[in-house]
């Protein structure tokens, strides 16, 4: 195998590399060899205060601008943005593992909200009107100051785009610390970034917990958003809470879909099987559990046929990338083996030692697991409530309805549901008693797209907001409300 150069990755401060003052690191691996790619600074609290430092200086006079100034500056990094667009995609590609398309999703959908945060002016525009005689009451809004944002690694492109641009957009500067297994995506993003925005209206500082727990600590931070696990996500929401500050953290997911009896096999299939082997499973919009309301052995079998298709690979239709790490794989293999274990029944094992994908592994030393498929007998199984985060589907048959959308309510998350039927009365049924933030009819990964916000519910989203659409405007902003009244001068020569 050949080696490639090993990189070594700076933060980001006032437009330009710095080093971090330590000289711990961590080493970053292309998930589909194993290889090392680069190295990543951990580091300190002290880093976090020169890069806090930094923002501050520059709020002022970038709050200052007007909208459509702000609004200027982020189409111009939008149009920058696109024309590198495939060399982010490369970057995605060799940190995180995923298929190209897969790569070129994450960067168009994060394109799409720094679009939509370029005509926020007109979505986040005041309001005034006469509320009594001769007295006027406008709103307006105003940014908060310095905001950090920490975010994980299956989405290296997308997710910093859910909360920067918005960000910006309503007069904040941003301090990121992105995902310490996926550093050179969001580094590139800055360097570009520098031609464009002013010195330290976008910072990056790199590093693990401490530097998260040192942004979240900061005085000088205003309000701090997060994406990640949920025993995470609970912690950081009563740390940042604490503080008195404004958070809002998302966790993590245990979607449903829900098969009835009327829907369209092929599409269904086709569908499920996206949804849940679709970024390796690593998404939060991914399907964990199948429910098989009757029987319906045709639409299973189509599952297992289609899934066992899928070969490892960045390239082609049928390619599924690797996961971020050996421990994903340990992980993985510990949740299929453990509810084997339980007296479920493996469709589909992606992890016997005959399978594609682990000859993958074997060749390449990266970190490849193929799809599975678990058929259950009890809604109690581990493997149908906990979340895997991997190419693992639930199966469970239900003997109506009712027995499908109870076990959906009684999950503890509250992500994502779907339901596959061809009756428009079953699925508005079910979109009105999924207890799921994020519902889809006949679409497995139901996520919404701008102007709508995206966000999860019960242990899926610890705080009041969305992350995205207006709901992220309302969080990133605070209304000011004045009320002003004038008195009638006794000279009103002026007026002749």
């Amino acid at each position: 195998m050949s080696t490639i150069p090993i990189r070594s990755v700076c933060n980001f401060v006032n437009n330009q590399a710095v080093p971090a003052s330590n000289n711990d690191t961590l080493e970053v691996t292309s998930p589909g060899t194993g290889q090392a790619i680069a190295r990543v600074p951990l580091s300190s609290s002290d880093d976090v205060d020169t890069a806090v430092a930094a923002a501050a200086k520059a709020w002022p006079a970038w709050t200052a601008l007007t909208v459509n100034a702000r609004s200027a500056k982020l189409m111009a990094l939008h149009g920058l943005l696109t024309e590198h667009a495939g060399e982010l995609v490369d970057l995605i590609v060799s940190e995180h593992g995923k298929t190209r398309t897969e790569a070129f999703g994450d960067v168009s959908k994060g394109l799409e909200t720094l679009a939509y945060a370029a005509g926020s002016g007109a979505l986040g525009a005041g309001q005034a009107t006469y509320v009594s005689s001769g007295v006027l009451c406008r709103m307006d809004r105003a940014g908060l100051g310095v905001v950090a944002s920490i975010v994980p690694f299956n989405f290296p492109f997308m997710v910093p785009f859910w909360t920067l641009p918005l960000a910006l957009a309503m007069g904040n500067t941003c301090v990121l610390k992105p995902s310490e297994k996926v550093p050179l995506t969001m580094t590139r993003v800055a360097e570009l970034a520098a031609s464009i925005l002013p010195p330290g209206v976008l910072n990056l500082v790199h590093g693990g917990s401490a530097v998260a727990q040192a942004l979240i600590d900061h005085p000088g931070v205003a309000a701090v958003t997060f994406v990640g696990s949920s025993p995470v996500a609970e912690s950081v929401h009563a740390r940042v809470t604490a503080r008195g500050k404004r958070v809002l953290a998302l966790g993590g997911a245990k979607n449903h879909l829900v098969a009835l009896p009327d829907c369209d096999l092929e599409m269904t299939a086709r569908d499920i099987v996206a949804s849940f082997t679709g970024c390796a499973g690593q998404r939060c919009m991914a399907a964990s559990v199948l429910l098989v309301v009757g029987e319906q052995p045709e639409l299973v079998a189509r599952v297992v046929e289609l899934a066992r298709a899928l070969v490892p690979g960045s390239d082609g239709p049928l390619a599924m990338g690797p996961v971020i790490d050996a421990a994903a794989v340990t992980r993985i293999e510990a949740a299929v083996r453990g509810a084997a274990q339980s007296g479920a029944e493996l469709l589909l094992d992606g992890h016997a030692s005959t399978t594609k994908f682990a000859a993958r592994q074997a060749e390449s030393g990266g970190f490849w697991v193929g799809p599975s498929i678990i058929r259950h007998r009890s809604a109690g199984d581990s493997a149908l409530r906990e979340e895997i985060f991997g190419p693992v589907l639930s199966v469970l048959h239900c003997a109506d309805a009712h027995e499908a959308l109870a076990i959906e309510n009684a999950s503890a998350f509250g992500n994502a549901a779907c339901v596959y039927t061809a009756s428009g009365a079953a699925a508005e049924f079910f979109a009105q008693k999924f207890a799921a933030a994020m519902i889809g009819v006949n679409v497995g990964v139901p996520v919404p797209r701008e102007p709508f916000s995206f966000g999860g519910c019960k242990r899926s989203r610890f705080g009041s907001s969305d992350i995205t659409g207006d709901a992220a405007i309302e969080f990133f902003s605070t209304r000011r409300k004045i009320t002003t009244k004038w008195s009638v001068p006794a000279d009103q020569s002026w007026m002749s």
